[in-house]
């Protein structure tokens, strides 16, 4: 084994490849290939998505689990170890298994120059086959066809919400972004969309491969109803359903698109209605809409994109304050800033802005700038990192007011670490 510590794997394979992220099936395929992981011995469900599909998985996860079968999940980023974008039944792979999984794809790469998502991505499938899981749910990293996930060929594809976000990689518009999602699409095996609006590329690219497309609104739907909600395709009812324990109205669509996958593999993976109402009301996803109580209640969100920024606005909204919002915020530099600050502004009294760290970091002072020029209607502060501005938010709070905290993953996991050492956020 080329090292005995995650850290030290970790560490190497990102400096394994000479480029962060460059998509492409040929390596990762080849290597799958002669690990026999391109056909693995489980059905697939693979999720792609702009926003949502991370919220898809997890209601997958949570559903098929309490059904009783044994899910091996594999998810990206993570917030705060490596270990929660592996899981197995529920619970994040251990150190020592991946490292005898990474040593695994090291023996098989030859001198293949993976990047650290396809190194990860070839590692999960490994535990999961080790592992013999029922099934596995994969959520794409970027876009969809040349994602390392689409090496396997899926039972049932989902695509979650559309948007547009990282234009360098997959386009400049909901078109091309579309087409890039639908690539997980596979002939004659059927595919969900639960966006309401899917792109004219998307229909076409599932015509083409006669795939059959479940889409919301259409094939499937929900609707509010007195007890609950209710889901339903064609005659199929599924009625007094709890909502999902994941806030915000766009978790009801998830939600949805993720009972017609249910459907859709019903006859190898039955559950039961007991079952699905346990999942909704047991399912958990750390950053989504995560709310941590007190005199300052904090909420924590990973919008990094208009879409998603819309959707966190709008459950500011439907959630009461009595105080003002104080946003604390750091986005990376390929984001559309003015666009997530305009539809954010309504409900953000402050903004105490943040720098991170990497290739594709904006400095704090670059995104103050931005967000001024958005014309926001509150001050704008910047600090450095976003310790530092979660700290000055705190500060600057009173008993009622509220921290919200969003942008990117690496945004949300600094001040995660921060409210779990400094007393300030425990005390308001």
């Amino acid at each position: 084994m080329r090292f005995h510590t995650l850290d030290q794997w970790l560490a190497w394979q990102d400096t394994l490849h000479a480029r962060k992220i460059d998509l492409g099936l040929e390596r990762v395929g080849w290597v799958a290939e002669a690990m026999g992981l391109d056909r693995p011995p489980f059905p697939a469900v693979t999720v792609a998505g702009t926003n949502g599909k991370g919220s898809c998985v997890a209601l997958l996860e949570a559903i098929l689990q309490a059904a009783g079968y044994r899910v091996g999940a594999y998810t990206s980023p993570h917030l705060l170890r490596y270990n929660e974008r592996v899981r197995i039944a529920g619970a994040a792979v251990g150190d020592e298994d991946l490292c005898r999984a990474f040593a695994r794809v090291d023996d098989a790469r030859g001198d293949v120059a993976l990047t650290y998502f396809e190194f990860g991505t070839l590692a999960a499938l490994e535990r999961f086959r080790a592992a013999q899981v029922d099934i596995a749910l994969l959520e794409v990293g970027m876009g969809g066809r040349l994602d390392a996930t689409n090496v396997v060929d899926a039972e049932v594809a989902l695509v979650a919400a559309i948007d547009v976000d990282h234009r360098e990689w997959l386009g400049p518009d909901r078109e091309s972004i579309g087409r890039e999602k639908a690539g997980i699409f596979r002939p004659g095996r059927p595919a969900v969309c639960a966006d309401p609006d899917p792109p004219a590329s998307l229909l076409a690219h599932a015509a083409a491969l006669d795939t059959p497309l479940y889409r919301i609104g259409r094939e499937f739907d929900w609707h509010a109803a007195a007890d609950g909600w209710e889901w339903r395709c064609d005659t199929r009812r599924r009625r007094a359903l709890p909502p999902p324990a994941l806030h915000g109205e766009f978790q009801l669509r998830n939600a949805a698109a993720v009972l017609m996958v249910l459907e859709l593999l019903a006859r190898a993976f039955p559950v039961t209605q007991d079952e699905v109402r346990r999942g909704l009301q047991e399912v958990s996803l750390p950053g989504r809409f995560q709310v941590i109580p007190g005199a300052v209640e904090h909420i924590l969100d990973v919008a990094h994109n208009p879409q998603a920024a819309r959707s966190l606005a709008a459950n500011l909204q439907r959630r009461p304050c009595t105080g003002r919002t104080l946003a604390v915020a750091a986005l990376l530099a390929d984001k559309d800033v003015e666009a997530v600050a305009a539809a954010l502004d309504p409900v953000v009294d402050r903004w105490f802005l943040a720098g991170l760290d990497g290739p594709r970091a904006l400095a704090a002072a670059d995104l103050a700038r931005r967000i001024r020029a958005a014309a926001v209607r509150g001050p704008v502060a910047a600090d450095p990192d976003v310790a530092r501005a979660l700290a000055r938010a705190q500060r600057a709070a009173d008993a009622g007011d509220r921290i919200v905290v969003f942008g990117s993953f690496h945004t949300v996991e600094a001040a995660l670490r921060r409210l779990e050492t400094g007393p300030a956020a425990r005390t308001g």
